[in-house]
């Protein structure tokens, strides 16, 4: 059945770099593309409405001739040695080569991740870190949780998290956020301090709270705590990390 139907085939006139143009002899015009289409040499097809590379194939430059293959989803360290199959380093052939381990696919990994590591062939950064594209390529840098953590003190930004601290007299609740009166026992000998917020008025204790927002350090909004305070911004803006300004 094939050979009738190119013994059937359409004239055609071929045209590649440096030749003059072959005659085809036939009976009829071709009357499809899929009907008429016949390969010409080494990956070169012919559709009846001209020539050119075969599916899976591209021209060399310089030559024009259609010998190099194409691998659709790429050889990464490897090469393509015909369509869609690659030459891997390790021997093996498939449609693409896997990425060596420890590579970070295009981007690598370096000693200057800072802490981070590669994961499915792809850079990630520790917990506390986010990843920021630099001059010098991608790289982990430490997150200020302080810009948005609740500490009812004082805030300090720590290499991937932060610690909230208490002013003097105070010390830090167990959840690790807010802070209350530091309470001595009695016959401790460690002195009096101040304590339980119930005792802590100006007619019971020297310790009583000292309102600090009436001196207005904060340049939205301050909320008073016992023995500190915190400050907030209006919606629309966010604490610098002087934790007193706003952005």
């Amino acid at each position: 059945m094939l050979v009738e139907l190119l013994f059937h085939a359409a004239c055609a006139s071929l045209f590649f770099p440096g030749s003059q143009g072959r005659v085809y002899p036939g009976k009829k015009k071709p009357s499809s593309f899929a009907v008429e289409r016949r390969r010409l040499g080494p990956h070169v097809c012919f559709s009846g409405f001209g020539s050119g590379c075969c599916p899976g194939w591209m021209a060399a430059p310089g030559s024009g001739h259609c010998t190099l293959p194409l691998c659709s989803f790429g050889c990464g360290s490897g090469f393509c040695i015909a369509p869609n199959l690659c030459s891997c380093p390790d021997g093996e052939q498939g449609i693409t080569c896997p990425e060596p381990p420890g590579t970070c696919g295009e981007y690598g990994c370096d000693l200057s991740c800072n802490h981070g590591g590669c994961q499915e062939v792809a850079r990630v950064c520790p917990l506390g870190f986010s990843m920021v594209e630099t001059a010098n390529g991608v790289r982990c840098t430490d997150i200020d949780e302080c810009l948005s953590a609740a500490c009812e003190g004082l805030c300090v930004n720590t290499e991937g998290g932060f610690v909230c601290e208490c002013g003097p007299g105070m010390q830090l609740s167990a959840d690790r956020h807010s802070c209350q009166g530091a309470w001595a026992p009695e016959g401790s000998g460690q002195g009096p301090k101040c304590g339980r917020p119930e005792l802590l008025t100006p007619e019971l204790s020297p310790f009583a709270d000292t309102d600090e927002c009436l001196a207005t350090p904060c340049q939205h909004r301050c909320k008073n705590s016992l023995g500190s305070y915190r400050c907030s911004c209006r919606p629309g803006y966010h604490l610098h990390g002087n934790r007193h300004s706003c952005l």
